[in-house]
């Protein structure tokens, strides 16, 4: 067992919490407790079942942003775990519980890198402000984005933002997002006529018929990336057909799929690809698509610099920028014109069973965001 810092201390708080999503259980009351000792105004935000936090302190540009969330995936089979889910037990250094990593770690370390960096410099430059949901796990409907719509209805414009997700591979500090790809899904339906197997000439499996033009799609390359996305995928996630007989053709075959499209495949491309294939093979199909998320990218510059800058000081690594992985609520933020980085703990345990963060990976990744606004908001000497 070992002391537990601050950070860590914070952390086991929140993961004591059982949020698991839409449900934030008292997580944002006790963030915002802290942050209003350290002259933050708040302004909690709900909407429908979600809880959201816009914490800020300043008024003047440029605003620097702490985004995240408090809401956890559930927590499978709880026997499984080696402790308690929620107990947040430390174990050979390492905090074990349902949203170590993703991302109420992350969340901790913004918190307590922000008191230590205002208690330093309580008349620091611009402004900072700190943006936690419950709705990151879940439909992301009334969460971050819902945030973003009010904070641009009254003109506050965000010109930085870390989002705390666990992008760390192998170590701490060797991966920060700078972007991420698109995730478009689609559920296509495709009409048969159901009858008995024995008497194939009486029905239309739409399975076969679907199975050429599913190995069609499957085979498509839709484009190359480029120097910062990684070429565009696609992948069948479900297909449903039959009525559990084995001797009745089904009437209807319903296959969902997903791409993450980079910028050099458009939305509109790849619905026509995808219509004029059905078309070609003549199905009797119907498709409903479902836009979760646009690519964005942030460009290397003053806040990629200064992460990556932060990350060196403090762990000696070299943070590669990347734009792989899943969708983020920065995909909210990044279309307002912000400066939209990810960076948190390892991943390598997120949404599974003892889910764990390093206590000293955590403590590090707090001094890094500090460092981070030291960097972009210390007043410098004269």
């Amino acid at each position: 067992m070992i002391d537990a810092s601050d950070t860590v201390q914070l952390l086991i708080d929140l993961v004591r919490r059982d949020s698991v999503t839409p449900e934030d259980k008292g997580c944002q009351a006790l963030l915002a407790e802290r942050l209003v000792a350290a002259g933050f105004k708040i302004e909690h935000m709900p909407s429908g079942e979600v809880s959201n936090l816009w914490a800020r302190r300043g008024t003047q540009p440029p605003l620097m942003v702490f985004a995240g969330h408090t809401d956890v995936v559930p927590t499978g089979d709880v026997k499984a775990w080696s402790s308690p889910p929620f107990a947040a037990a430390i174990v050979d250094e390492h905090v074990v519980g349902r949203g170590t990593s993703d991302m109420k770690g992350g969340v901790a370390a913004m918190i307590t890198a922000t008191e230590r960096f205002v208690a330093l410099n309580p008349a620091h430059t611009g402004s900072i402000a700190v943006l936690v949901t419950s709705d990151e796990e879940g439909p992301a409907t009334e969460g971050t984005r819902f945030v973003i719509e009010q904070l641009q209805l009254r003109n506050e414009t965000i010109d930085y933002c870390i989002v705390g997700e666990p992008t760390s591979a192998s170590r701490l500090g060797d991966v920060i997002r700078h972007g991420r790809r698109g995730s478009l899904g689609a559920t296509l339906t495709i009409q048969g006529k159901q009858g008995h197997v024995a008497y194939p000439h009486l029905a239309d499996n739409p399975v076969h018929r679907a199975l050429p033009m599913l190995s069609e799609l499957t085979a498509i390359q839709w484009d190359q990336g480029n120097e910062h996305f990684p070429a565009t995928t696609l992948q069948i996630s479900n297909i449903q057909a039959g009525t559990g007989a084995t001797n009745v053709i089904p009437d209807t075959l319903t296959v969902e799929f997903n791409l993450r499209y980079s910028p050099e495949t458009s939305i509109e491309a790849i619905e026509s690809v995808v219509t004029m294939l059905c078309q070609s093979h003549e199905l009797d199909s119907n498709i409903s698509w479902k836009d979760s998320a646009r690519p964005f990218i942030t460009s290397p510059g003053i806040l990629t610099d200064a992460v990556q800058s932060a990350i060196h000081e403090v762990t000696g690594a070299t943070a590669t920028l990347d734009t792989g992985g899943g969708t983020s609520d920065g995909r909210f933020i990044a279309p307002t014109g912000a400066q939209v980085i990810e960076f948190g703990p390892i991943n390598a345990t997120i949404h599974q069973i003892d889910e764990r963060v390093s206590c000293e990976d955590i403590d590090s990744l707090t001094q890094i965001y500090e460092s981070v606004l030291n960097q972009l908001l210390a007043k410098q000497e004269d």
